[in-house]
């Protein structure tokens, strides 16, 4: 404990909403509030896909029943100083572009200029489908179009965050973000595919090189989509894009076994609208405020399949530099137990709705 935060790798990540949501129904109760069944869902691989979950959500369908509302405490938050409603996740394809020239390594003084350096086709390769001066992906099965309302919900998160919309991140001196507008920014990291290599395999530690042309070269490829563009068919377009005709007639091969479709969240219904409004002022004295997240959720996707009548408020406390995933990740106390505070009143309000 530090300065009111929790740090711990997965405190925010989020170990801490089992006890935020339990602690939301307890002061419901003891307040003697009213709040309608509810049905608390715990699993504990998410960030591995949630494999097993679709199957335990069909065998307990039953005893599930339908929710008309679905709370999700995984998210992020712009600052934390409000409510933030989580509007849209992205989806991923995660996959292996290997591009092998040799069948074991050789002198490189022997066969460079003869031999295509692996590393050379693959960045090849990766232009077909990222323009490397400004990050921009160029296949059309990637893209969609951007709703206007999400581009407006970009527009007025940009005018609340400011220049945190990427100060919040540890750039390294010197570095820039990829443009200068916040709203853009926004949108490039929620409504817009993105690459990212992730690993790297075929290559020694540099202490280790040695003059040798290498074998292969593996890049993870960590790609993010659109939340509603669908993963199997740009999964198939990237593949296609990197294995055909490759340069030199090099053994090329794109494995993707992980993909993910994202989440576009429903229209607000009117009481849930103000519910949320009221639980943001009351609990943090500022309204809430809407923005999509660029990670993905990928049990989201599929509730929102399952259960495309329901109302979704995905909040959470992953603001600026608590670095989900990284050692110092850290749980902002304050926030956490505002954030229980509003889901309880929100839980209240659904009970009272008309």
């Amino acid at each position: 404990m530090k300065d009111d935060k929790l740090y711990g790798r997965g405190c925010a990540d989020d170990g801490y909403a089992l006890f935020a949501a339990l602690s939301a129904l307890l002061a419901l109760k003891e307040q003697g509030l009213a709040h309608a069944r509810t049905v608390i869902v715990i699993e504990a691989c998410e960030e591995s896909g949630s494999p097993d979950l679709p199957f335990y959500i069909d065998h307990l369908s039953d005893r599930i029943g339908t929710p008309d509302l679905v709370v999700c405490l995984d998210s992020g938050c712009g600052n934390y100083d409000q409510l933030w409603l989580t509007t849209s996740l992205r989806g991923m394809v995660i996959g292996n572009l290997t591009v092998r020239v040799l069948s074991e390594g050789v002198h490189s003084g022997d066969a460079s200029g003869v031999v295509a350096s692996s590393f050379r086709i693959a960045r090849q390769l990766l232009s077909r489908i990222e323009d490397e001066a400004t990050g921009q992906m160029k296949l059309d099965d990637l893209f969609v179009q951007i709703p206007p309302d999400r581009s407006q919900q970009a527009k007025q998160a940009a005018a609340i965050l400011g220049d945190e919309v990427h100060t919040k991140l540890p750039f390294a001196p010197g570095v820039k973000p990829m443009a200068t507008d916040n709203a853009e920014l926004i949108l490039g990291r929620t409504w817009r595919p993105q690459l990212a290599i992730t690993a790297v395999d075929g290559y020694p530690l540099p202490e280790n090189g040695g003059n040798v042309l290498l074998p292969y070269t593996t890049l993870k490829l960590s790609l993010r989509l659109p939340p509603t563009c669908e993963a199997e068919p740009a999964r198939l377009a990237v593949k296609k894009a990197l294995e055909e005709n490759p340069p030199y007639g090099a053994a090329v091969t794109f494995d993707a076994p992980q993909m993910d479709g994202g989440w576009n969240a429903p229209a607000l219904a009117p009481w849930l609208a103000k519910a949320l409004d009221k639980a943001s002022n009351d609990a943090f004295g500022k309204p809430v405020a809407f923005m999509g997240e660029g990670g993905s959720i990928p049990f989201m996707a599929m509730l929102g399949r399952k259960f495309p009548k329901t109302q979704f408020v995905v909040t959470g406390v992953l603001g600026p530099h608590s670095n989900a995933h990284g050692p110092n990740e850290f749980l902002h106390i304050p926030t956490a137990k505002k954030v229980a505070t509003a889901i309880a009143a929100i839980l209240a309000d659904h009970a009272l709705r008309e």
